[in-house]
């Protein structure tokens, strides 16, 4: 089991390094290469995602990475900025499967800024479609103005597409996870979010999504727009249970659903190619502003680890058991500072780690 190690930048190497710690003392046998990614990477080679690096996540069965990204970085042309390398391994190694679980536990319901009812028991799958969509489509780019009204005058633009075959490989994802999920008890549905009321592309989305589901009769199905769908995540969670969206609106309405949970520290995220080869990563960035002072939370890297183990490796077991001791150590009442409320413990990003490995021996 080879495992490609990205630490990244600003938290990425600290975070990192406490699952690092957890998979050191599991029973099973690893090949763990690191390499530079990010801003870490242009520093040192000039490019965010140089091509040792990527040769090494695409020859590996999975790619645990953590963060990129600095406000030092955001003068450079786009194509150098440290988040092109996310979008580089997506694209190369064909993520196109986005699993962004947000899971309330039980000991964290009062770290919620939401009623403890309306998200005690909150357990939702949002699958992102990764590869197409408005951050991928051509045209892209920038133009000067030429009808000489506006001398100078720029203007931008990006283009949404979205293929046949693209949605629908991500609309079996969704459809066979919802099955999974109703054979360990949940609803067995799948919501569908678009703007096809006034995106031509997301009507499109809908119509695909539409005929796919005819083929999982035992999955109910719904489409939501994603203004309603972002009001419905706050509003009444609980009423979904896989979610499919596009690239951006994932993006957006995943971020949105990890604040449910009480903090985006603990979400991981999963995003798997035709193979079930996957980058495994947190759902939060690199947070520059608290880098380097051991308060970041390493449980949504910890959680996402899990995920890589359970998904690429086929190794359930041993992720089982990680997220159990992750369970454990919050029983315990140990918190990170994102999570931490009266009557818990505050602890470090490494405190936190060694907890985590103290509850799996």
């Amino acid at each position: 089991m080879k495992i490609a190690v990205l630490p990244g930048d600003g938290i990425g190497t600290e975070i990192v390094a406490e699952a690092v710690k957890v998979l050191n003392v599991l029973d099973l046998k690893f090949e763990m290469e690191t390499a530079l990614v990010g801003g870490a990477a242009f520093d040192a080679h000039g490019h965010p995602l140089p091509e040792a690096t990527l040769k090494l996540a695409m020859d590996s069965d999975a790619v645990l990475f953590g963060a990129v990204g600095d406000w030092k970085y955001d003068t450079l042309d786009r194509p150098l900025r440290p988040e092109q390398a996310i979008l580089g391994l997506r694209k190369n190694m064909g993520l196109f499967a986005n699993f962004r679980p947000a899971i309330c536990y039980e000991q964290l319901v009062g770290a919620s800024s939401l009623k403890p009812e309306l998200i005690s028991g909150l357990d939702i799958l949002i699958i992102r479609e990764l590869t197409g969509d408005i951050y991928f489509g051509q045209p892209r780019g920038r133009r000067v103005a030429t009808d000489g009204h506006f001398p100078g005058a720029e203007e931008a633009f990006d283009t949404m597409r979205y293929s046949k075959p693209e949605i629908e490989r991500i609309a079996h994802v969704a459809f066979q996870a919802a099955r999974k999920r109703k054979a360990a008890g949940f609803e067995g549905r799948v919501t569908s979010v678009d703007k096809a009321n006034v995106l031509e592309t997301f009507q499109f989305w809908k119509d695909v999504v539409s005929e796919v589901g005819k083929e999982y009769p035992d999955i109910a199905l719904d489409h939501m727009y994603v203004d309603n769908a972002a009001m419905q995540l706050v509003k009444e969670p609980k009423r979904f249970d896989v979610v499919v969206t596009g690239n951006m609106f994932g993006d957006i309405l995943s971020d949105e659903a990890s604040m449910l949970t009480g903090s985006i520290g603990m979400l991981p995220s999963a995003s798997l190619n035709s193979k079930n080869q996957g980058l495994y990563e947190p759902s939060h960035g690199s947070a520059p502003d608290i880098a380097g002072k051991g308060v970041a939370n390493p449980l949504a890297t910890i959680l996402s680890a899990a995920m890589m183990l359970r998904f690429s490796l086929n190794q359930a077991a041993a992720a089982d058991r990680i997220e159990a001791a992750v369970q454990q150590v919050l029983a315990q009442g140990l918190r990170t500072g994102d999570i931490y409320s009266e009557g818990t413990t505050k602890v470090g990003t490494a405190q936190m780690g060694d907890a985590v490995v103290k509850a799996l021996r």
